[in-house]
């Protein structure tokens, strides 16, 4: 076992899927743009829409509904806009409701100024406050314009699930428009947009085991749209210009299918998440797990040493051979407490550590993890002992 290390860091980038990668290598030996109208071009075309269709079925929606971008990041700020289009007309959203638990790309309010964005607080286990995003839906002023709403379905960091269905029922009841982001709940717990619980939906291809650099904005329907972020020459029908990223398109697609398929056993990626948590109730019986009041997904647990920063902790675990993240990846270099941990009224002094884990984590990655997991245990163990004598 020697020079093995365990990849836990799902929640930041899956492990790229051996399906995606041949996607992509064939891909890339298609040389034509999507958008010419030549045999080869046309090739390339059918490679998106392919792709496009793959993508629009994890979700239970229409292919025509799909609209690929960079990434989520993209897709949030192009949905996040006071200026949207429905038709030949035009469509205010005057307000935007967000979550304190919220993603950064979706907590800093994309178009909106600042002054326009209210956020809702979460309860102790991260969970919106339902009644305080009544009451502020409640409060807006729809003679300026509509209120659009942007939550996340799961959390990135805790990978606390929100209850999507009643929050959209407080948002149709006030007439308002909703955004979810979906980008940790892919491939993790079913998706269905025909439900009618979202108006638009964001994915990242990264998150499901497909390349960097592909994301999506997924419709319920082709009513309106929000005003292009990037315009250029008609690509997406006139919603994202560009010439499309075909490889990374095309390692999405099928992404997309591995993770339809593989959430027949999330079961078994729940228990393995399981044997983590009692490993670290063991080895650290003061550790604070965090969200355990609240449905998580199965992949995810963030927790707490007390006495040891996570940043600190982080190290200790790379070094021998475990790949974890103290907090949020997308928030690297940041040295500071965690947004969810702070929303949720912990006080985060020293920081927590997220386990996101797949399919593939095997129980040789969590032998490691125990292993590095006792390392830290017992340093921290003979650091309070020492302590204790000199103040003795």
């Amino acid at each position: 076992m020697a020079g093995r290390r365990a990849y836990l860091d799902y929640n930041a980038s899956a492990p790229l899927l051996a399906a995606a990668r041949t996607a992509m290598i064939a891909a890339l030996d298609v040389a034509a743009n999507p958008s010419s109208v030549h045999a080869e071009g046309r090739a390339a075309r059918r490679l998106i829409e392919n792709a496009r269709r793959d993508v629009a079925t994890l979700v239970n929606a229409s292919a025509e509904h799909v609209v690929f971008t960079s990434g989520a990041t993209e897709a949030a700020s192009t949905l996040l806009t006071p200026d949207w289009q429905m038709g030949r007309g035009t469509i205010r959203m005057s307000r935007l409701y967000v979550c304190e638990a919220d993603h950064p790309c979706v907590l800093n309010g994309g178009r909106f100024p600042a002054a326009q964005v209210t956020r809702i607080g979460v309860d102790t286990d991260g969970i919106v406050k339902l009644d305080a995003l009544a009451a502020a839906l409640g409060r807006h002023d729809k003679a300026d314009g509509l209120p659009l709403v942007a939550i996340h379905a799961a959390n990135n960091e805790t990978g606390i699930i929100q209850p999507v269905e009643r929050i959209a029922e407080i948002v149709k009841a006030a007439g308002g428009i909703l955004i979810v982001d979906a980008v940790q709940a892919a491939g993790r717990i079913p998706l269905d947009l025909s439900a009618g619980y979202a108006d638009y939906l964001i994915l990242s291809s990264h998150k499901i085991g497909g390349p960097k650099g592909a994301g999506a904005i997924i419709a319920a329907s082709d009513l309106m749209m929000p005003r292009p972020l990037i315009a250029g020459g008609g690509q997406e029908k006139g919603h994202r210009g560009g010439t499309e990223n075909l490889a990374a398109i095309a390692g999405f697609g099928a992404a997309a299918r591995e993770a339809l398929i593989g959430l027949k056993s999330i079961d078994a990626v729940g228990r393995r998440r399981d044997e983590i948590e009692a490993i670290v109730r063991t080895l650290v019986p003061d550790a604070e797990i965090f969200g355990t009041g609240a449905p998580r997904l199965a992949n995810t647990t963030f927790f707490a040493i007390a006495g040891t920063k996570a940043e600190t902790a982080q190290i200790a675990f790379d070094l021998a051979g475990v790949a974890l993240s103290a907090g949020s990846a997308c928030s690297s270099g940041k040295v500071g407490p965690s947004h969810v941990l702070k929303a949720m009224g912990h006080s985060d002094s020293l920081g927590a550590l997220r386990v996101s884990i797949g399919y593939a984590t095997s129980a040789e990655d969590v032998e490691l993890f125990r292993k590095a997991l006792s390392g830290i245990a017992s340093r921290q163990a003979g650091k309070e002992a020492a302590g204790r004598e000199k103040a003795a």
